[in-house]
């Protein structure tokens, strides 16, 4: 075909995946110069339709092992020889990722065309094509520039197909991973609400053996305790006594969850004015002065926001809980 010398040419036959195998006759080129054109572009097409073919080819094998580079590499380079000029002479040798994949009757010669194979920038391999036996001489030794780009071309597939392999993979991983850490989370998850609901069981059960024990045993006594007290000192027992019932309904346990800007002292002195004490009576209860009860009350009505309103500060606590 070059140097307008007469020169074979191999019609294009389809890649592997066709029917047809490819052939090849020679080509007498005229000596007339009008005829020589049309066989030149008869021949130029021929070659741009096993381009063509070659990437569909490739195509097709991505597609086909879509999970196995391996498998992919070992049949691209077999159909690989079919897409260059002399089919006949040509062989095909893929190295990636430290395995070499050779076509049948492989052989190293002179007449060599390779391209380097990348992924993620970085050299992963090389994809070489080599003639048997020397053909004239073109572009590139005896290759065609379109044969080197469409060399080019295939090297880069190959390491976008192992990129996207290598994602998949990776992506494939990611998700069996995610699902073993949330099938061990919805376990974790029925173990703890069992565990919580082994404990809420506990507390029920503590709470009402307190219960008891109050109303059996310390209930009894105070009443007793009464008896012998004189009357003014008796307020006293009542006040145990009504301390006592809060266990079995914890009014200062669910005041202070409500009201978290109470003190513990403002939260007591809440207990006892619902349990109808006045001013006076909690002062000498607590050692301490009239007015500073008296202070102790604003803050509370300020904190439970009734402050200049005419609501009873004991009635609200006793319509609380």
């Amino acid at each position: 075909m070059s140097n307008g010398k007469p020169q074979t040419a191999r019609e294009a036959g389809s890649t592997p995946f066709g029917p047809n195998e490819w052939t090849s006759r020679y080509w007498k080129i005229p000596h007339d110069q009008d005829m020589l054109e049309p066989v030149r572009i008869a021949s130029a097409l021929r070659e741009r339709i096993k381009e063509l073919n070659c990437l569909y080819g490739i195509a097709q094998l991505a597609e086909r092992y879509c999970e196995s580079i391996e498998e992919m590499l070992a049949q691209l380079v077999e159909f690989l020889p079919f897409s260059w000029q002399f089919p006949e002479v040509t062989c095909a040798r893929i190295v990636f990722d430290g395995r070499t994949y050779k076509s049948r009757g492989f052989s190293i010669s002179p007449w060599r065309q390779a391209s380097q194979i990348l992924a993620y920038n970085k050299p992963v391999g090389e994809l070489a094509i080599f003639y048997t036996e020397e053909r004239p001489p073109a572009d590139e030794g005896p290759f065609l520039k379109e044969e080197r780009i469409m060399l080019d071309e295939v090297a880069r597939r190959i390491g976008a197909i192992a990129i996207r392999q290598a994602a998949e993979r990776e992506l494939q991983e990611a998700n069996r991973q995610l699902m073993l850490e949330r099938s061990a989370l919805q376990e974790a998850n029925a173990a703890l609400r069992t565990v919580l609901a082994k404990i809420e069981d506990e507390k029920q059960s503590i709470h009402r053996d307190m219960q008891v024990n109050v109303e059996r045993a310390l209930m009894p006594l105070l009443h007793a305790l009464a008896l012998e007290l004189p009357r003014e000192k008796r307020k006293y027992v009542d006040i145990l006594r009504n301390n006592l019932e809060e266990i079995t309904s914890p009014f200062m346990r669910k005041l202070s969850g409500i009201h978290h800007a109470l003190t513990q002292t403002e939260i007591n002195i809440c207990n006892m004015i619902r349990n109808g004490m006045r001013t006076k009576e909690i002062a000498e209860l607590r050692g301490v002065s009239v007015a500073t009860i008296h202070r102790h009350r604003e803050h509370i009505r300020r904190k439970l926001k009734i402050t200049n309103s005419e609501v009873n500060l004991e009635t609200l606590l006793k319509s609380m809980f």
